[in-house]
């Protein structure tokens, strides 16, 4: 069996050969240390991303099949964008930017991670109208059309291939940032979040229709959201639904118009009062499925939703970072989990520094003696 025959067919409670290895990429951080340590080439720590011919490299040394991370979509979000600008370096060295969305960020020197957020353009009405919805609006050139009325014949036949949805609030989020996004729910103008929120989901549609109506065929269809953290969702389960549940029912619609029965959403954090939203207007794949201090999350969820509700990932990524035994206890949960089908195991995110190469070699061998 192909790989994706493999992954298709799990999610669809059909029978597989063996269980796929999958993964979600890695830190760059990491790459580095590993070519450091010897055990990969130089080369492939330098320009690695996603389902690149590195990262596939990568993968036949360290056993994965695929890196599940294979989305292709479109020009989707704001555009054109903001220029990125240093508005301040302070005495620290660190700099506050405006970046490409107009989210003003405080970037430290020599820190990788998410910039903290400072400020933001998008405040009011008049911002939006001025700033903002002329940079939603759907327009041809956002689609590449010619490319996808080809799509069925160049694509990858051997792993399977999503079609990114974009995002109903997360990018939303990124643009106003997680504060603005809290005032914004109470502000004055009341119509004014849910204006942004309609303006940026009709041209997000107009971008998913675009592309189907080429006749490209899908896998699965994904989004990107990464709006809960560990004790639950940054915004009201209430308004989320109020403003957002519409949207993923009518871009899950013209999915299924088009023949894709997987939708999967990645959200980081405690998803929990989310799901309804979600599983209730069309998405049915939770993934990564961060364990994070709150532990495992899908099993929850498939008791309360059943069998429609499947995972890709819940693997606790920091065994990878200990010793084989913790390693084997997660292999042992990862079966377990995988025997309530429409479960593929994944490692919950991206794997970080301190991760040990000979560790994931171990999990990937080992994840593919799973038989269902």
């Amino acid at each position: 069996m192909t790989n994706r025959e493999r992954a298709m067919n799990i999610l669809h409670y059909q029978p597989v050969d063996r269980m796929p290895a999958v993964h979600f990429g890695y830190w760059a951080e990491l790459l580095v240390e590993w070519a450091e340590q010897g055990k990969i080439p130089k080369e492939l720590a330098e320009g690695n991303y996603d389902n690149s011919p590195k990262d596939k490299e990568l993968d036949r040394l360290i056993g994965w099949d695929f890196n599940w991370n294979s989305c292709t979509g479109t020009n989707n979000g704001l555009w054109p964008h903001f220029e990125t600008k240093v508005l301040e370096t302070l005495p620290d060295g660190s700099r506050r930017v405006q970046n490409h969305v107009g989210l003003i960020e405080k970037i430290k020197p020599g820190i990788t991670s998410i910039p903290s957020e400072d400020d933001y353009l998008l405040k009011d009405r008049e911002a939006f109208e001025t700033l903002y919805r002329p940079k939603m609006q759907f327009f041809p050139e956002r689609v590449a059309v010619e490319h996808y009325k080809h799509f069925n014949e160049t694509r990858d036949m051997e792993t399977p291939i999503a079609l990114h949805l974009g995002s109903v609030m997360g990018q939303i989020r990124d643009i106003v940032s997680v504060v603005g996004m809290s005032y914004l729910m109470y502000d004055e103008d009341e119509d004014l979040l849910a204006d942004i929120v309609d303006t940026y989901a009709d041209m997000q549609y107009e971008c998913a229709k675009a592309v189907l109506e080429t006749g490209a065929r899908f896998d699965f269809a994904h989004y990107w959201e990464d709006i809960c953290f560990k004790n639950g969702p940054l915004l009201s389960p209430e308004i989320f639904d109020e403003l957002c549940a519409k949207h993923y029912k009518k871009r899950n619609d013209l999915c299924h118009q088009y023949g894709i029965d997987i939708i999967s959403l990645d959200c980081d954090g405690v998803t929990e009062k989310l799901l309804p939203t979600w599983f209730e207007n069309g998405v049915n794949t939770m993934f990564p499925i961060e364990v994070g201090v709150w532990g495992d999350q899908f099993e929850p969820a498939r008791k309360k939703f059943g069998k429609g509700m499947l995972g890709v990932g819940g693997m606790d990524k920091t065994a990878l970072r200990k010793d084989k035994a913790a390693v084997d206890a997660e292999i042992e949960r990862m079966k377990r989990l995988a025997s309530l089908g429409g479960f593929i195991p994944c490692p919950d995110h991206r794997l970080m520094p301190g991760t040990k190469f000979e560790l994931v070699q171990y999990y990937a061998e080992e994840i593919k003696k799973i038989r269902l």
